[in-house]
């Protein structure tokens, strides 16, 4: 009987013996990846952060020759999908397609936030975009200028819906910059958000330019202005906020890659340069274009500025308009 367990015992760790080389193979960096990637997304399927994050794991998994899956953790402002990979294992299989909210309005809006940046590695950006000011276009408001006379004669009916705390930041600096005072609405979702101005529970939003482009092709919206630097190719006749008087209102959010701390770097490293690769192929910046997002690639370091200068910039918004933060 002794002779016989010692022969299971030889035997079993023979096979660990015979397994324990393949599995530091599948570990390696220098075969990443050898199996399917998981890209969590943190907002519902069909808004602009899943429509990008589609496009984007289409191409990874293409250059990658494994499958990119997209999932979901939405909820609590896309903090359950950012705690969710900051629990994962840093091997470069289970990564979030990252908005900017996540990491830059969240911390300055909500108390507490069941993550740190600490907690995860910036990969890189994949697009940044900026925001459409839009009303209702049935409404007589014709221009920007109009919109800050408009609030100003009837305050008490002056508000703005917003899906995200990068939304009520935003209208904070407005209201700094024009002293024209409005009340924020929060919804869940851009497209809510939106379809509050199309049906006249809000008088405006501040709407990112891939989650309002629907609603302005359809005519549904007028777009007063855009807090990019240039004008859009694509909208060629929508000012800028500066055009306009109002530099301060220049703002952009991003999306982009993002991977649990502790990650290897080589593995870092090589989705790092197939982002860049992606966001530099015509097809997707077309892509893109069509979301009204621009393809923006990075360096982890690049990604990890911005990502502090953002909430730099939010706190300062933050505390200008005396908001306190949320439990």
């Amino acid at each position: 009987m002794r002779r016989l367990a010692l022969l299971r015992v030889g035997g079993l760790l023979a096979v660990i013996a015979a397994l324990a080389p393949a599995h530091a193979q599948t570990d390696s960096p220098k075969n990443f990846p050898d199996k399917p990637i998981h890209l969590f997304v943190g907002y519902a399927a069909g808004g602009s952060n899943d429509l990008v994050a589609r496009a984007f794991a289409s191409k990874l998994s293409d250059d990658l020759s494994q499958p990119v899956i997209v999932e979901y953790k939405t909820g609590a402002a896309g903090m359950l999908a950012v705690q969710h990979v900051v629990r994962a294992l840093p091997d470069g299989y289970t990564l979030l397609f990252a908005a900017s909210s996540m990491f830059t309005s969240n911390p300055v809006i909500y108390k507490k936030i069941p993550y740190s940046s600490s907690d995860v590695l910036p990969i890189s950006t994949v697009v940044t975009y900026p925001f459409f000011v839009i009303v209702n276009a049935s409404r007589p408001i014709q221009s920007f200028g109009e919109l800050i006379e408009h609030i100003k004669a009837e305050p008490k009916n002056a508000n703005a819906s917003g899906a995200a705390g990068v939304h009520q930041l935003a209208l904070e600096l407005f209201k700094s910059q024009t002293g024209a005072p409005v009340e924020f609405i929060p919804y869940r979702s851009t497209s809510e958000a939106i379809n509050a101005v199309i049906a006249g529970e809000a008088l405006m939003t501040f709407a990112d330019t891939a989650g309002a482009s629907g609603a302005l092709r359809g005519g549904l919206v007028r777009a007063l202005a855009v807090t990019s630097p240039k004008r859009l190719a694509s909208c060629p006749d929508i000012p800028t906020v500066a055009e306009l008087g109002y530099p301060g209102l220049e703002m952009a959010s991003w999306m982009g890659l993002v991977a649990p701390a502790g990650t290897p770097m080589p593995i870092v490293k090589k989705l790092q340069e197939e982002v860049n690769r992606i966001v530099a192929m015509q097809d997707f910046k077309n892509r893109m274009s069509s979301l009204q997002v621009n393809p923006e690639g990075s360096t982890s370091e690049q990604f990890a500025d911005l990502i502090g200068s953002d909430l730099a910039r939010w706190r300062a918004a933050a505390k200008a308009g005396n908001i306190q933060p949320a439990e």
